[in-house]
């Protein structure tokens, strides 16, 4: 067994060679500190695949220790261990970033479980990483605009599956981007050098979309005046992109799962079975469990289809994505159109974009921007410039976020007090809010001078 380095941080001798001694007895290389200033000293100096630390421990107590080593190190799992073990106690160390939490007299097996169950989710965590690496060079991201949580953590769900030939079906509302999502998948996958074929199960009848899916032989239906292949057959190899799912019929339905389970179909109007190798991608911005429980849906199409769910948050989910996804089509827009001499947005127009609902979602904020663009007569798109819908409603579903000759950097400064307050002072939930780390997040409060929340709340830790 590899002898993986382990950090462990106690102010009791006996405790700590008691652990070195099963630790080691179970393959592990052992590591000591006697208090949390030198556990944060280790880490600084040494590369540990996990640390044991105990709260209650002089000169630096371990709740501090662990604040410090998870801002230079978040990756590090962290098992907190104390013979107080209070509820109030778990839950700050487990907001503060602490993998688990034992108490004292500590249970060796207890211990051994979940300290390779950190471990584990570590080594996935560094494989994420390197996948994510992979795509980077893989795919062209330069349309994936987003930095919020709900966003990121779809991407992850990419980076994962992507490779694989798993069948992924995408959830969401009109407008959310799962063209997108599918295209990614595809060019990450195996397949992308082969073809991704994409066919609009709602925009088609029944019949043509039987036809479309699987092809025909001449005369096998009015206006079947030739020999057609189908969709399946053109996509082996690669994949197929089956967006609006659940409009299909049930008896076409019925066809798509017998591909899902064999790779096999026969088209319309023959007798001969055709073999294909697909991997199937669907979309759908219905419920299809509730449509599959109603009858509406095949329940056995459902479950070959749904086996990794993807759901693509609303963009009033995401209201952090709405200023980088403005501005991107911003550029878009103002350079196709040769108004590159648009630079921006007034604080205002920026500040009713993120207050809008977005029914339409990203497709309606890109119908938005681009209208505003064709609009804008001075350096800055301005409330008159966006649509009228826009123009009327103001934003009212939430009180204006900035006044209206508030500086770009001031609006990022109160958008990180606003984001402080919401996380309760909690710099690291604060941090995974605005999509940055939480040095990242320190340096900003730094340079802004934020020490403390506003209205006399408490410091921010």
């Amino acid at each position: 067994m590899d002898r993986k380095p382990i950090l462990v941080a106690d102010d009791e001798e006996s405790i700590r060679l008691m652990l070195r001694a099963n630790l080691e007895s179970e393959g592990y290389q052992v590591e000591e500190a006697v208090n949390g200033k030198e556990a944060v000293e280790a880490v600084k100096a040494s590369w540990f695949n996990a640390v044991l630390l105990d709260i209650r421990m002089p000169d630096m107590g371990g709740i501090e220790a662990l604040k410090s080593i998870h801002a230079d190190h978040p990756t590090i799992p962290v098992i907190m261990m104390t013979a107080y073990g209070s509820i109030p106690q778990a839950v700050e160390c487990l907001q503060i970033g602490a993998s688990d939490y034992l108490t004292k007299p500590l249970d060796i097996e207890e211990l051994l479980v979940k300290l390779e169950r950190v471990l584990q989710v570590r080594k996935l965590q560094e494989e994420n990483l390197l996948q994510k690496e992979r795509l980077g060079e893989l795919f062209d991201l330069s349309h994936i605009i987003g930095k919020s949580p709900a966003f990121l953590k779809v991407l992850e769900t990419v980076q994962l599956v992507a490779p694989t030939d798993a069948t992924v079906l995408i959830l969401g509302e009109t407008g959310t981007g799962k063209e997108i999502i599918a295209n990614l998948i595809h060019e990450g996958s195996k397949r992308a050098k082969g073809p991704f074929v994409k066919v609009n199960c709602a925009a088609l009848t029944e019949t043509l979309l039987e036809s479309e899916l699987f092809g025909h032989e001449k005369g096998s239906f009015t206006g079947a005046h030739q020999r057609r292949e189908g969709r399946f057959q053109m996509a082996s190899k690669g994949s197929i992109f089956l967006d609006e799912i659940g409009d299909m019929s049930l008896a076409t339905q019925a066809k798509v799962l017998r591909v899902l389970q064999g790779g096999e179909f026969e088209p319309v109007g023959s007798s001969q079975t055709i073999k294909v190798d697909v991997r199937v991608i669907a979309a759908t911005n219905r419920d299809l469990q509730k449509e599959a429980e109603s009858g509406n849906f095949r329940q056995d199409l459902f479950y070959r289809l749904n086996v990794v769910p993807l759901q693509i948050p609303p963009l009033r989910d995401r209201k952090e994505d709405i200023p980088l996804l403005a501005e991107y089509f911003l550029n878009k827009y103002s350079s196709k159109n040769r108004k590159k001499d648009i630079m921006g947005f007034e604080p205002k127009a920026l500040d009713i974009l993120i207050r809008h609902h977005w029914p339409g979602n990203v497709r309606e904020l890109e119908n938005a921007v681009e209208r505003a663009v064709i609009m804008c007569r001075s350096a800055l798109i301005s409330p008159r410039d966006l649509p009228q819908v826009l123009q009327e409603s103001g934003g009212e579903e939430t009180p204006a976020i900035f006044p209206e000759d508030t500086s770009l950097k001031e609006m990022e400064k109160q958008w990180i007090l606003q984001t402080l307050e919401k996380a309760e002072g909690n710099r690291t939930r604060a941090a995974e809010i605005l999509g940055i780390t939480r040095r990242t997040l320190q340096m900003k409060l730094s340079e802004y001078g934020i020490t403390q929340a506003r209205k006399g709340r408490r410091s921010y830790k």
